[in-house]
């Protein structure tokens, strides 16, 4: 028996309007997530700040040098988001500052809420030249008006630092938790 459908228009348009989000909305979002957030073993705090002083002295006693078109001797680009990067065992070379902001390797936090470990990034500029992260390690004083991190940047490599970015209203910084921290 030959059977024929017909379907009203407000039918085929809820139909057509379900199937773009399901191609579309969170649950693809969330797969990239997992995905992303599969993609990196798990790392402790304490793990990845013993990675990050290795940079301060790795250049025979000296930082690793800076250099956004070259990666280190480990496989990771020698900037500030490969050096993000190395510290938190994600995938070599490293994903860009965009990325790690972006494409679930980060989840976002207030300053209020940085701990060791955690990320404050710039990542909404369009030149490279002006995007950037560093490696949240403490507060430098009891007003939290500064803190210590660790960073890579042009003309220095890789330093121990206070910073205030993030922390200046309008600067473009934001702070991010990393995924694959474990504790």
């Amino acid at each position: 028996m030959n059977r024929s459908h017909r379907w009203s228009i407000p039918a085929l348009a809820a139909t057509a309007l379900l199937g773009s989000l399901a191609l579309t909305g969170p649950a693809n979002a969330a797969a990239t997530d997992i995905s992303t957030a599969t993609a990196a073993p798990g790392i402790t705090r304490h793990e990845e700040i013993e990675r990050a002083k290795t940079w301060l002295t790795a250049d025979q006693g000296k930082p690793v040098p800076y250099n956004q078109d070259h990666n280190w001797n480990d496989g990771y680009r020698q900037d500030c988001s490969g050096y993000a990067s190395m510290m938190l065992k994600l995938p070599k070379p490293g994903p860009n500052t965009v990325a790690l902001k972006d494409d679930g390797w980060t989840t976002p936090i207030t300053m209020s809420a940085l701990n060791e470990g955690d990320l404050i990034i710039k990542a909404n500029s369009d030149s490279p030249k002006f995007r950037h992260v560093v490696v949240f390690d403490h507060w430098a004083d009891a007003g939290h008006t500064k803190y210590w991190a660790y960073e890579q940047a042009g003309g220095v490599g890789t330093q121990y630092a206070t910073h205030d970015y993030g922390l200046i209203k309008g600067d473009g910084y934001h702070a991010a938790h990393p995924r694959n921290l474990t504790d």
